[in-house]
């Protein structure tokens, strides 16, 4: 969903670096697969057309830390 996006930290030798991929657009969405030693994070469109995608190597990849936008039909349905 637009506003939805993922923060990478990842291990750069004598230093570390944060990269950002986010939803851009109305009906996009980001997912991140872990697969074979990549980290792979991708935006996504409605219809399944992958936009763009970011890889990393997994032991390389400190921290992964996904930020989603807060629904309004969740917050609005009382618990029961």
């Amino acid at each position: 969903m637009k506003g939805d996006w993922v923060e990478i930290v990842v291990d750069a030798g004598d230093t570390t670096r944060t990269y950002e991929m986010a939803a851009t657009r109305a009906g996009r969405r980001v997912e991140t697969q872990v697969r074979r030693g990549v980290v792979e994070v991708s935006e996504i469109t409605r219809s399944g057309t992958v936009v763009r995608t970011a890889r990393f190597m997994a032991n390389r990849v400190l921290a992964l830390v996904e930020h989603p936008v807060p629904r309004e039909d969740a917050a609005q349905e009382p618990a029961r």
